[in-house]
């Protein structure tokens, strides 16, 4: 189907008032649908909504790839929809333990999707970074607070990440083959640095 009969659709279908050149956009990546007009989409495509997304990320993503209502989503992971809507428009999840374990079972998240659509990859990245430069042991608990893993999981990565980063660094002050130093790299080589301590760290979590 062409841009311009998608958009005849969903007039003819659901009202919506959308251009061609809209439709294009989407399909560009250039723009985004709001949660209605990805819903009207996919049945002028006849699909599900999370088969025109790209790999989820977000909270809101993450539910309406699994085409979950927010009050529907809210009432599963008991709490106000009210509440529940700050928090995905806000990109950071704050609800407790409990509600935690069912978010993640309700939008099927791993524990590395989960800190995604937490928005907490950032706070992790530099929670490993101080753990692998510094003493490791005062980082066992802000990380278990972070990831939901099994606190003695996290002390042995913890432990194993700072021993090989220590090692590496005596040989050849660098974390990977290339021999840049790598403590205290801002920047690139910084964004990299941190990319491969949380790789690191997935790896051997869920190893």
């Amino acid at each position: 189907m062409a841009p311009g009969h998608v958009a005849y659709g969903l007039g003819a279908q659901y009202g919506l008032r959308i251009s061609a050149e809209t439709v294009a956009a989407w399909e560009r990546g250039l723009a985004l649908p709001t949660e209605y007009e990805l819903t009207a989409l996919a049945g002028v495509l006849w699909c599900a909504p999370g088969e025109l997304l790209t790999a989820a990320r977000t909270l809101r993503e993450h539910r309406v790839a699994r085409d979950l209502a927010p009050d529907e989503l809210a009432r599963l992971l008991g709490m106000a929809t009210s509440a529940y809507l700050r928090m995905e428009e806000s990109g950071r999840w704050r609800g407790n333990e409990r509600q935690s374990a069912a978010l993640t079972e309700a939008l099927g998240l791993t524990a590395a999707g989960f800190v995604t659509a937490s928005g907490r990859d950032e706070e992790l990245a530099e929670l490993l970074r101080s753990a692998v430069t510094t003493r490791w042991q005062a980082y066992v608990r802000p990380v278990s607070k972070v990831v939901p893993v099994d606190r003695k999981v996290v002390q042995g990565v913890l432990e194993q990440l700072h021993s090989e980063y220590q090692a590496v660094m005596v040989s050849t002050l660098s974390w990977s083959s290339t021999g840049t130093e790598r403590e205290g790299a801002t920047g690139e080589a910084g964004r990299a640095f941190l990319a491969e301590i949380v790789d690191r760290f997935w790896q051997t979590a869920e190893a």
